[in-house]
């Protein structure tokens, strides 16, 4: 059985990692995958001193795998390391621009880097076509894409499961207005400002990386879902190129109709779906209050997001993955 090596230097549940982990799992049906773990240890506070031991610790990487799969941090460090075997990145997005201002020109030579090295790689693959045209653009042709994929039977929640969710988190009485995961780059204060006069509950989730007066809930995966069926109108106007956008296709998996700031992969996604494109923010409020006040609009707009994002299956997803494997080997 053919082995894979997959590289990973953090565990951490984001939108990159539920695709990097259903991937592994697909791959795993039909090959030998052994994921390869380099996480921080030592250096866990201090942000210079935490990117040079994760530099180190892919360094001295080694071994023979008949395919090594890397993020972008390993693909840095792959002149240095000792593996042998066919090299490919998955590469989310290329934009640093939700990071901190005085580390953007650091990573702007990251980038560079990278790209000096990738020419070496036996594939890129990406999540969208609009990353797809990027690499190419930048004079790659062994780049391919390969979309989200979703366990579609997740998604199947009842009317009854919604209720008891929005009473045990005092979300009853008013609309939910999902504003996204508690980022900065997610754009979830502009956001809050822009409908904080609604008289609707407005809520984010995941880990608090932001302060603003929204309601934020750290939840399981299954809450989280419930969390979107019961919303009128997701928001989702990132700040920086997404990839794709988890979170708008898993809202309208759920028939949950989405508004979008449309940057990076995440316009196909939301023009295949016939969602909501809102790329200046001032406008946000009118089409959020259009949706909430048209229930007619919000369900046909919910059915449509559905029939475009139930095409992205899990099984769709293996097909692609195993055809590329099999293309590099």
């Amino acid at each position: 059985m053919k082995k894979i090596s997959w590289i990973e230097i953090s565990l951490k549940q984001y939108g990159g990692f539920a695709y990097n982990d259903l991937a592994r799992v697909s791959l795993g049906r039909y090959f030998d995958v052994r994921l390869v773990l380099t996480p921080i240890q030592v250096f866990r506070k201090f942000r210079p001193l935490k990117f040079l031991e994760i530099m180190w610790r892919l360094a001295r990487l080694k071994g023979e795998s008949d395919v090594w799969i890397r993020n972008f941090y390993a693909v840095l460090t792959m002149p240095m390391d000792r593996t042998r075997g066919k090299q490919v990145v998955v590469r989310h997005h290329a934009d640093f621009s939700g990071f901190p201002l005085i580390s953007r020109p650091f990573f702007w030579i990251l980038e560079k880097i990278f790209e000096h090295n990738a020419k070496k790689l036996d594939a890129i693959v990406v999540v969208s076509q609009y990353w797809k045209t990027y690499f190419e653009k930048k004079g790659f042709s062994n780049v391919y894409l390969i979309f989200n994929g979703f366990h579609l039977e997740d998604f199947e929640i009842s009317q009854e499961e919604v209720n008891e969710f929005k009473k045990s988190w005092k979300l009853e009485g008013r609309p939910i207005i999902y504003l996204g995961n508690c980022q900065k780059p997610k754009g979830v204060k502009e956001s809050w400002n822009a409908l904080k006069d609604f008289h609707a509950h407005l809520v984010t989730s995941g880990r608090r990386m932001i302060q603003i007066p929204a309601q934020n809930l750290e939840l399981e995966y299954r809450d989280y879902l419930k969390l979107l069926k019961a919303s009128s109108v997701v928001v989702a106007m990132s700040r920086f190129q997404e990839g794709w956008s988890r979170t708008a296709h898993e809202a309208m998996l759920l028939k949950t109709p989405v508004i979008g700031s449309g940057r990076g992969g995440m316009r196909e996604l939301l023009e295949g779906g016939q969602q909501m494109v809102c790329e200046d923010i001032s406008k946000l409020k009118e089409m959020v209050e259009y949706l909430l006040a048209n229930e007619t609009a919000r369900k046909e707009q919910g059915e449509r997001g559905y029939r475009f994002a139930s095409q992205f299956s899990k099984e769709r997803f293996q097909e692609d993955w195993i055809r590329l494997v099999h293309k590099i080997l």
